[in-house]
């Protein structure tokens, strides 16, 4: 009978960029994530745009794109990351894999995704500890937002306000029109 070995995140952190490249370590396997289609990173951009000023200004912390973190053993790259100042001497510019996970982690909802692995996902973020996860649909103008505080889906009526952003804010509607 043949075993198999789990890779861990010290595995995973090991591998050569060519081999990590559009793949996720989900309990202890390299599991494909697709490219993304342009509209995906059109909003990504925007996103990132509208962020990082504000949040550099305001010393709220960090903001990344595509940056991985441990979520319990399993490395995953929310589209858009945000960690508080309090994490801050956590990051570790040299690793892949941050050994912590944001406050808050935005998913933009691409063509090859299911609302089961989306959800399946953001559960598992928030069982990791993170504050507030963000799924962002193009298609149906609409966030899905799983906090401390909340479970709901907006419509593009209303905003993008992250708790732990304190400050920010965007009507969704404006969001998507950027696109």
């Amino acid at each position: 009978m043949a075993t198999s070995t789990r890779l861990t995140i010290e595995d995973f952190e090991k591998l050569p960029a060519e081999a990590v490249e559009y793949r996720e370590l989900v309990d202890g396997e390299l599991v494909e994530v697709p490219g993304n289609t342009g509209e995906h990173n059109i909003l990504k951009d925007v996103l990132i745009s509208l962020l990082l000023p504000f949040v550099t200004e305001q010393k709220l912390g960090r903001v990344l794109t595509e940056q991985e973190y441990d979520f319990h053993g399993n490395a995953h790259a929310p589209d858009l990351s945000f960690f508080g100042p309090n994490k801050l001497s956590m990051f570790d510019r040299k690793k892949r894999v941050q050994r912590f996970v944001p406050d808050l982690a935005i998913e933009i909802v691409s063509a090859n995704d299911t609302f089961e692995s989306l959800m399946k996902e953001a559960r598992r973020y928030r069982d990791c500890g993170s504050s507030e996860v963000w799924i962002l649909s193009i298609a149906m103008r609409q966030a899905h937002l799983l906090s401390d505080t909340r479970n709901v889906i907006l419509d593009e009526t209303q905003g993008f306000q992250p708790d732990t952003i304190p400050g920010f804010s965007i009507r969704l509607g404006e969001l998507f029109d950027r696109i």
